[in-house]
């Protein structure tokens, strides 16, 4: 049976997760897994409770987070990116499923998340390696 993912992504910098997004969805088809619900957030510190909504419902076995957090004129991109890090680790540990971390920044620029799409690809070959692993 095919892995059950659920897909948690920010609204914040849209252009930039609509292709994270794609990309996941289509590295998950090639890993053999599913995105069977995906929730859209305002951004990535809204993610928690989209979280813990997916981690509790028995048809996904694993959540995969999607967000770019760019860098501001104030450090307020660290404290987003540490805070919904923490929360995301958590949530994880607490529903005894995987939660991978598919959020590129803190502390880059608009081009640099342009190169860093490819952190969605990453957050799902994570989410279906641990629920391999986590199930044997």
């Amino acid at each position: 049976m095919a892995i059950r993912l659920g897909f948690v992504v920010s609204e914040f910098n849209r252009d930039l997760t609509y292709q994270m997004e794609l990309l996941g969805r289509e590295h998950a088809t090639f890993l053999g897994a599913e995105v069977v619900e995906t929730v859209m957030v305002p951004g990535v510190y809204d993610m928690p409770l989209a979280i813990k909504k997916l981690v509790s419902d028995e048809g996904i076995d694993a959540v995969v987070t999607i967000g770019c957090v760019i860098e501001g004129a104030t450090g307020h991109d660290e404290i987003v990116v540490q805070h919904a890090a923490r929360k995301i680790m958590d949530l994880s540990l607490e529903s005894g499923k995987p939660v991978t971390l598919g959020i590129s920044g803190p502390k880059m620029i608009r081009m640099e998340a342009h190169q860093r799409v490819d952190y969605a690809k990453r957050a799902v070959e994570a989410a279906v390696k641990m629920v391999s692993r986590i199930g044997e």
